[in-house]
C-alpha cells in the first residue's frame, strides 16, 4: 500500500450551516396508524383521509379533510376544517386553538399528540417509549406491559412467600353505548374509567387495559379477601361517577373477577383464567358485582361489599 511521503495538513471548515428553526410534531398515540410521526414545518400540515392530506389516516371516522395544523411566528395552531366529528383538543371541541406541548388532539377515533420543538428528540423518543408500554388512550400500561410485569411481580411473590391478587375488570353493557352513541363517545367513556381507576390505586398497584372494555389491576402484597374489599370499593366507586352520553348524565357499572395467587394459579396464564372465570360468574349473576375464584375448581361467589 502506497504511503504519502507527508501528512496532510487538516484545513478546519467554518462548519455546517445553521439550521433553521426546529420543528414540532405530532405523533399518532391511539388509532389508526399508531405510532406515525408528522413534523410541523413551515407547510400547513392538513390531516384526513383524503389522498392528497399531508397525514393521511385512512378511518370512516374522519373527514377526507377534517383539520389542519401550522406554524405561525413561532407558535402552533390547529384548525377544524368542518369535520363531520369535530376537531377536539384535550376532549374539547375546537375551531381554532394554539397547542401546547404534551396536547391531545381527537381526530374522529385517532388520538394524536403534539410535541413542540422543544427537546424534540428526546421528547420523541420517550413518546416511542410510551406507545411501547401504554395504552395511549387511557393512559394506563398496555397489554404488552402488563403481561411483563405481572410476571415480574408472580416471581417476587412466589420467591417470598407474599399473597398477590389479581382484578379483572369488564364495563356492564359498553356494546350498546358504541352501538348509540358512536365509539367517540365510547372513548370517553374508557378515558373517564381509567381515571376512576387510577384514582383508586396505591403506588405499587398497577393498572392496564388489556382489551377494548376490560382492564386489569395486578395487587402486590393484598390477599384475595382483601382484593375483594378494594374492588367493591372500586365497583361502587365507578357506579356513583356520573357519564355524559348523549348530552345526558348516566350511570354505569363494571364486573369485577378476582383470583389470587396460590397453588392453583401460580403463573399468568392459570392467574388469568381463574380471574376470568370470576368475570364470567359476575356477569352471569347479573352484572355490577364482585366475584372470587378461589378454589382449583373455581367455585365462584359474590364478595360481600367491603
Amino acid at each position: 500500500m502506497h504511503e504519502h511521503p507527508t501528512t496532510q495538513r487538516t484545513i478546519f471548515s467554518p462548519g455546517p450551516l445553521s439550521p433553521g428553526p426546529s420543528s414540532a410534531c405530532l405523533v399518532v398515540i391511539h388509532g389508526e396508524g399508531l405510532g406515525k410521526r408528522q413534523d410541523v414545518r413551515e407547510e400547513v400540515v392538513k390531516i384526513g383521509r383524503a389522498p392528497d392530506c399531508t397525514l393521511l389516516i385512512a378511518h370512516p371516522s374522519i373527514s377526507r379533510r377534517h383539520c389542519e395544523v401550522w406554524r405561525e411566528d413561532g407558535r402552533y395552531w390547529v384548525r377544524d376544517l368542518g369535520a363531520t366529528n369535530r376537531t377536539r383538543v384535550n376532549d374539547r371541541p375546537v375551531e381554532r386553538m394554539e397547542l401546547k406541548d404534551g396536547d391531545h388532539l381527537t381526530i374522529g377515533e385517532t388520538l394524536l399528540k403534539f410535541i413542540s420543538h422543544e427537546s424534540l428528540e428526546a421528547r420523541y423518543h420517550e413518546e416511542v417509549y410510551q406507545l411501547a408500554t401504554q395504552d395511549g388512550l387511557t393512559e394506563l400500561a398496555n397489554r404488552r406491559h402488563f403481561a411483563a410485569q405481572i410476571d415480574v411481580e408472580i416471581v417476587r411473590s412466589l420467591r417470598h412467600a407474599r399473597d398477590m391478587a389479581l382484578c379483572m375488570i369488564d364495563i356492564d353493557h359498553f356494546k350498546p353505548i358504541n352501538d348509540q352513541f358512536g365509539h367517540i363517545a365510547g372513548d370517553l367513556v374508557l378515558k373517564q374509567m381509567a381515571a376512576v381507576i387510577r384514582g383508586n390505586l396505591r403506588r405499587e398497584d398497577l393498572a392496564a387495559r388489556i382489551g377494548g372494555e376490560e382492564f386489569a389491576i395486578v395487587l402486590p402484597e393484598t390477599a384475595a379477601e382483601n382484593a375483594c374489599v378494594f374492588a367493591n370499593t372500586l365497583r361502587e366507586a365507578i357506579a356513583a361517577e356520573i357519564f355524559v352520553l348523549g348530552g345526558e348524565p348516566r350511570h354505569l357499572t363494571v364486573s369485577i373477577g378476582i383470583a389470587g395467587l396460590g397453588p392453583h394459579a401460580n403463573d399468568r396464564s392459570s392467574l388469568m383464567r381463574n380471574a376470568d372465570k370470576a368475570l364470567y360468574h359476575a356477569k352471569d349473576a347479573g352484572r355490577n358485582r364482585v366475584c372470587l375464584c378461589a378454589s382449583e375448581d373455581c367455585v365462584c361467589r359474590e364478595a360481600a361489599s367491603g
